[in-house]
C-alpha cells in the first residue's frame, strides 16, 4: 500500500464548497460541539479569514489538508486562552490518515513555528485517545468552551 502524500496549504487555497462540505458532514459535527447553526459561503468566507487572522496575529493557524491532491480536512494550530491549541478536522473518509497528518503537524509546530508546547481540546464524544498518548500528549484536566466540556491534553516540544 502506497504512503499518502500529504500537503498542508492555507484555507485560502481550497474551494469553500469543501470546507462547506466538511461542516456540514453529520459524522464530523458529531464531535464539533462549537459548530452550530448553518455554515454556507458566507459563514465560510468569515470562517475562512479568521482563520488567516490567526496567522496574521499569532505567527501560527490551522491549514487546509491535502491528502494525494484532495481536501481532507483542516487542521493545525490556534490560539485557545493563551495555549498553542491543535485542532484535525477530517472527513471522516480521512480518518485512518489523522496519526500522520499530525505527526506532521507537531514536526512543524515544534520545528519551523517554534512552540514549546501544544495542547489539544476534545470533546467527550472522543473516546479514542490511544493516539494521543502514542504521541506523548498528558491529561491536563478539562476546559468549559461556551457552555462546552471539553478533555484537556498537553505535550511539551521532545
Amino acid at each position: 500500500m502506497q504512503t499518502p502524500r500529504i500537503e498542508l496549504v492555507r484555507l485560502g487555497q481550497v474551494a469553500p464548497e469543501d470546507i462547506v462540505a466538511l461542516h456540514n458532514d453529520p459524522r464530523v459535527l458529531k464531535h464539533m460541539p462549537l459548530a452550530i447553526g448553518h455554515f454556507g459561503l458566507a459563514e465560510c468566507a468569515r470562517w475562512v479569514e479568521d482563520k488567516e487572522r490567526q496567522w496574521r496575529e499569532n505567527g501560527f493557524g490551522p491549514w487546509a489538508i491535502l491528502v494525494d491532491g484532495a481536501f481532507a480536512g483542516w487542521g493545525g494550530f490556534q490560539r485557545e486562552a493563551g495555549d498553542a491549541d491543535l485542532a484535525l478536522v477530517l472527513f471522516p473518509a480521512h480518518w485512518g490518515a489523522g496519526r500522520m497528518i499530525c505527526r506532521r503537524m507537531l514536526e512543524l509546530g515544534f520545528g519551523q513555528l517554534g512552540l514549546t508546547e501544544v495542547t489539544a481540546l476534545l470533546p467527550p464524544s472522543r473516546t479514542r485517545l490511544g493516539a494521543l498518548a502514542r504521541f506523548g500528549f498528558q491529561p491536563a484536566g478539562e476546559r468549559i468552551i461556551d457552555g462546552q466540556r471539553f478533555m484537556r491534553f498537553t505535550l511539551a516540544r521532545p
